[in-house]
């Protein structure tokens, strides 16, 4: 049985995926931003292998969650599932970033960095990741009136490249990108077409499934099926230019293959 950390899963598909891999008879360690969303999630945290707490928006938090879950043990995979949607404001984090990059971006980076490699990589993007093209020319939003649903695209479209360049750097890691669809969450509401079950189902399958269609890297998936990405995130030259960004701004190196 596999141990899979998910950031962001004391609700929504984070918490609908630890549900799932629990349900299965895999271990799963929790990540909350506080310890009062730990009390939120009740008989879950019991089932747990171990809970990590820290906010994304704070890199030195974010490292802290880096260094906890180093300390349980190497996870054999982790579902990059915490993210913010449409932020009113750039907003700025405590090291003065716009929000969304830094939950939906920096964040993945540093712990991909900073965490013990696992064997599995899932990363949480969107379908409107495709609006989110040429980002790197203002990526912390210093410059631009801040535009929240532009924000939010630049942000999936650059965890799809950072997701394909790792499967590159990494050949033994199976790195993928996630399209989850429009879910009944509290970011997608109530309203939204897809329920948490069909949502979370693609993550999951992908970090612990040994069927040949899962044993692959470098790929964009919605709702168990192979998708083409945007353009932008399959240049290699963008992935490049992307991962010195994200080190410029951590100040923290990928480690190489």
């Amino acid at each position: 049985m596999a141990i899979v950390f998910i950031t962001g899963s004391t609700d929504g598909l984070g918490q609908a995926a630890a549900e799932s891999l629990l349900d299965h008879g895999h271990r799963v360690v929790l990540h909350a931003r506080s310890a009062d969303r730990v009390a939120t999630i009740g008989k879950l945290s019991s089932r747990a292998a171990g809970i990590v707490i820290g906010d994304l928006r704070s890199a030195a938090e974010t490292r802290g969650i880096a260094d906890q879950v180093n300390a349980i043990g190497r996870m054999d995979a982790i579902i990059h599932n915490a993210g913010v949607y449409t932020e009113r404001s750039r907003g700025a984090t405590p090291e003065g970033h716009a929000s969304t990059l830094a939950v939906n971006t920096l964040a993945p980076y540093i712990l991909t960095a900073l965490i013990e490699r696992p064997g599995r990589l899932v990363y949480l993007s969107s379908g409107l990741h495709r609006g989110g093209e040429g980002s790197l020319g203002d990526v912390d939003w210093t410059k631009r009136s801040w535009d929240p649903a532009k924000a939010y695209a630049e942000s999936k479209l650059q965890v799809v490249a950072l997701a394909f360049a790792l499967a590159r750097r990494w050949p033994q890691v199976l790195s993928n990108a996630v399209d989850p669809g429009w879910a009944r969450t509290r970011m997608g509401g109530p309203g939204a077409p897809v329920d948490l079950d069909t949502g979370q189902r693609t993550q999951t399958w992908l970090a612990i499934s040994d069927e040949p269609a899962a044993m692959v890297s470098g790929r964009y998936w919605h709702h168990l099926r192979q998708e083409q990405p945007a353009g932008e995130a399959l240049d290699l030259q963008f992935q490049e230019q992307l991962i010195a960004k994200l080190e410029e701004l951590t100040g923290i190196a990928l480690p190489q293959a």
